[in-house]
């Protein structure tokens, strides 16, 4: 990366694992998890984060938090009803990955 964030030239950005079989299983242990935000038990929603992403491409299939369908969509706390006011109550939805990545560690 240079100073603009973006790759030396002639070279891309690396696409985001997604969909692979790998992937798919990290996917299913997350659903497992309970809500990171109220702890309700799974099966989860895996949220892919979108906090600070820019543009229509999804973050890669080892970006996800477990939520509940309330805090993921349809509740009126939901990220996808509002991220902003999401942002304001609970925090960067990446700023959860690494509390994710040790429940599933151990």
């Amino acid at each position: 990366m240079n100073l603009t964030g973006k790759a030396p030239m002639g070279f891309k950005k690396p696409k985001p694992e997604r969909g692979t079989k790998r992937a798919k299983a990290y996917i299913e242990q997350v659903k497992q998890l309970p809500c990171v935000i109220c702890g309700r038990s799974g099966p989860s929603d895996a949220h892919h984060i979108i906090c600070e992403r820019y543009g229509s491409a999804k973050t890669s299939d080892f970006d996800v938090i477990p939520l509940c369908k309330e805090h993921h969509q349809v509740g009126p706390d939901a990220i996808h009803n509002g991220k902003s006011s999401w942002v304001a109550k609970y925090g960067n939805d990446f700023d959860y990955i690494e509390t994710v990545q040790n429940q599933l560690k151990g």
